[in-house]
């Protein structure tokens, strides 16, 4: 046991040269609200709302242009940082409804994918972020039952899906409740009443 209980992504941290068209796609395509706006001049930083739980952010960064797109899953050497974002819909008829509501906005989207324990879509955002919506195939659930279908899986995978904490030193010193501190962040001016 972890000893940590996670609920999710609180929230990917992405960039865009154009917070417009990026609230466009996310909050008016998509349909994710817009639940924060932070910023000051020559600074924007806002948040969409995936899930209860989850988020997408976006800073503003003038220079920043679009990526190229790179096919979801195809191989790249030298430096890099993740592939893609896939989001979870309930229904593949939501897989639908996006797909639609995708084509008509004029963006690429690909034909709904069986993978066998989620059902599939990709496209990408206006900034070129690759993104996939997939959807739980019913009565498999990999969360509950882990499945290695890697004919040479690495040693450390065949070690099993739950944790190995013997593998990293143990906290010698726990920080005392009485020595925690938590410092004041950009936001903080914003949400404690500091600036209105």
């Amino acid at each position: 046991m972890s000893g940590v209980t996670f609920n999710g992504v609180n929230h990917l941290a992405m960039a865009t040269g154009d917070m417009d068209s990026t609230i466009r796609f996310w909050r008016d395509l998509l349909g994710m609200r817009l639940v924060a706006g932070l910023g000051q001049l020559g600074y924007r930083h806002y948040f969409f709302e995936i899930s209860d739980t989850c988020a997408i952010a976006f800073f503003e960064w003038p220079s920043v242009r679009p990526v190229q797109e790179k096919e979801h899953g195809q191989m790249v050497s030298g430096p890099f940082v993740f592939d893609h974002v896939a989001f979870g819909v309930e229904t593949d008829d939501d897989l639908w409804v996006l797909k639609d509501r995708i084509d008509a906005a004029g963006f690429w989207v690909s034909e709904v994918i069986d993978h066998g324990f989620i059902h599939s879509l990709y496209s990408f955002d206006p900034n070129g972020i690759p993104i996939e919506f997939s959807c739980n195939v019913r009565d498999i659930d990999i969360r509950k039952s882990p499945v290695i279908t890697d004919p040479g899986p690495t040693e450390i995978a065949q070690e099993g899906a739950d944790q190995n904490a013997d593998v990293w030193p143990a906290v010698v010193r726990p920080t005392l409740a009485t020595e925690r501190r938590i410092y004041p962040g950009e936001g903080v001016r914003y949400f404690k009443g500091l600036k209105k």
